[in-house]
């Protein structure tokens, strides 16, 4: 692997991935918290509704998934402040409306759609420098709002109710969340596509919440574990190649390796809980 990385694709990927991993763990840290992981999938979903436009106008998909990401968050962030057990179904309709849009715009669209099932699935180890210029500003974007906001944004990730007390304005906050999100989002749809991103906004930072209690910490620790299985997905998959001659996507070999590190976390996490102190 060491080797390979003379490669300028290997690179761009390493990069990528290292990249998207400070959104994903940063982000994926409040959507835990906050126990929103399935409005975070309606989002990723309709993201492709962007892609397909872009590729229907002619501007780059990744803008186009960024605005209606973004839309997506305002009308589930919406739905979930003010319609209550209604909200799944308005995830439901974000997540299959965006879907269908994305379809029909690619059908309409002249020409071939060559890298379509990049978007779908991911396409790491094709990232090209004006992806990695995307992710930058927008990982500047995440990281700034962070910085800023983060006491706001963990108020009402643990108790809504005290924030607004406080003096919190709890609905904007969350919108703004639910923004940054939607970026998160966008940063990783190029590493491991729209049905996967889900998956490591979430997987890592539960993972997290297994061994620290302070939301700081279970960010930083987020961070390091996406950015691992990222960079798993992309040394197994090179492996897989060398040794096999077989073709493997690093994006959904990252997935599993962050499933595989939860399973144990899980596992060691109650084995530790059960064992009685000394003495």
């Amino acid at each position: 692997m060491i080797d390979a990385l003379d490669q300028p694709f290997l690179q761009r990927a390493l990069l990528a991935g290292l990249l998207a991993s400070v959104a994903c763990g940063l982000i994926g840290s409040y959507v835990v918290a906050k126990r929103i992981s399935s409005l975070t999938g309606g989002l990723a979903h309709a993201a492709f509704g962007g892609v397909g436009l872009g590729y229907l106008a002619g501007f780059p998909p990744l803008l186009g998934a960024t605005g209606f990401a973004l839309l997506a968050a305002l009308l589930v962030g919406e739905a979930q402040r003010r319609l209550g057990e209604a909200l799944e179904t308005w995830v439901s309709i974000v997540w299959s409306v965006g879907m269908a849009l994305g379809i029909v715009f690619v059908a309409l669209a002249p020409g071939y759609a060559p890298d379509l099932m990049s978007y779908l699935f991911g396409s790491l180890l094709f990232v090209s420098w004006e992806t990695i210029a995307w992710i930058v500003a927008l990982d500047v974007l995440i990281l700034g709002s962070v910085a800023v906001f983060h006491p706001l944004f963990e108020a009402v990730c643990f108790d809504e109710e005290y924030a607004e007390v406080a003096g919190v304005r709890a609905e904007a906050v969350f919108l703004g969340l639910m923004g940054l999100t939607a970026l998160a989002i966008v940063t990783v749809i190029r590493v491991v596509g729209v049905i996967l991103a889900i998956a490591l906004l979430t997987l890592p930072a539960t993972t997290a919440r297994h061994w620290t209690s302070s939301l700081r910490g279970m960010m930083a620790l987020s961070v390091a574990l996406s950015a691992a299985s990222i960079v798993g997905g992309l040394v197994l998959a090179q492996a897989l190649g060398t040794a096999f001659g077989v073709s493997v996507p690093p994006g959904p070999l990252a997935i599993l390796l962050a499933a595989v590190v939860y399973a144990a976390s899980s596992g060691l996490q109650r084995r530790t809980a059960a064992t009685p102190p000394p003495g």
